[in-house]
């Protein structure tokens, strides 16, 4: 495994569309590996593969001490008309955070890094979670849903 170094807000890759995973090899195995080492040294909750400049459609995200997901083409299948709308950060836009609005639960298809087909559900910030990294696989940032900023005060 290898840390990677993390995409910032002014690489113009972040607005770019990811293209699908067609091969399922080590090659993928080992971006899946550095994107979790990366991810949690940087002491993030999720990480799409564009923010350390691939554009490949893959994503990780951990909770705590939840087992990592590992998600490889994935897409929102069911999202909740009850919404969440809390503060949101992201790896790539350090020391900015903004009040986002989000489905308050969302289900996911995708595959797993074997291409095997999986289901996620999550709710509150895995919903969140879930949301913000697959936007990030079509060029969409937070800080292009933000309904407004925070100052350094809010942020604490």
């Amino acid at each position: 495994m290898a840390l990677r170094k993390i995409v910032t807000g002014e690489d113009e890759i972040l607005h770019k569309k990811s293209r699908q995973v067609t091969v399922f090899d080590q090659r993928l195995h080992q971006l899946l590996d550095d994107m979790l080492e990366t991810m949690a040294d940087a002491n993030g909750v999720g990480l799409a593969a564009v923010q350390v400049g691939v554009l490949r459609r893959v994503v990780v995200i951990q909770l705590g001490e939840e087992k990592p997901l590992e998600l490889v083409n994935p897409v929102i299948t069911e999202a909740s008309e009850e919404t969440q709308c809390t503060a949101e950060a992201c790896l790539s836009f350090p020391g900015e955070a903004g009040m986002v609005t989000r489905p308050k639960r969302v289900t996911v298809q995708a595959q797993d890094r074997n291409g095997d087909l999986i289901t996620v559900t999550g709710e509150d910030l895995m919903a969140r979670a879930l949301c913000h990294e697959l936007d990030h696989l079509d060029g969409v940032v937070f800080l292009d849903r933000a309904e407004r900023m925070l100052n350094e005060d809010e942020e604490e």
